[in-house]
């Protein structure tokens, strides 16, 4: 029969698990936090993509009927069928047959003749969801 030395123990303590235990918490939230800031960066440029796209769309709208949409009409005249405003093209403005959400999966918002002047501005009220406040993105800022 073998003897088994005395004093030898198999296994970790508990400060060495506690120690592993905190070294992979720190790993998590590094990485977490990494991971929720590329999510943000990229529902502002999506927000972003789909503002320059809808601003290019109202502006051809405008070369082919000779105005802007007005407040009542919005967005959706970009993708609705009208045969009864000259110059409107059959195919719509838009690729897709509805108008795409910002990041945030909230509607734009039309605003023709804004305060701050123009013809018209596309308004995406940002993470928050109310329109007016610091993290509102507009189709008339420059990137």
């Amino acid at each position: 029969m073998k003897k088994r030395k005395e004093g030898v123990r198999k296994g970790f303590t508990m400060v060495e698990l506690m120690a592993v235990l905190i070294i992979l918490g720190l790993l998590a939230t590094l990485v977490t936090t990494k991971v929720f800031k590329q999510i943000e960066n990229a529902r502002v440029a999506t927000t972003k993509a789909n503002l320059k796209t809808l601003h290019t769309a109202v502006m051809h709208f405008y070369m082919d009927t000779l105005r802007f949409p007005t407040e009542e009409e919005g967005l959706e005249i970009l993708v609705e069928s009208m045969s009864d405003i000259p110059g409107y093209d059959p195919d719509g403005y838009l690729e897709q047959t509805a108008i795409p959400k910002d990041g945030w999966k909230n509607e734009f918002i039309y605003e023709p003749f804004p305060e701050g002047g123009g013809s018209f501005a596309i308004r995406s009220c940002g993470p928050d969801g109310e329109e007016g406040t610091e993290d509102d993105l507009l189709s008339t800022d420059a990137d």
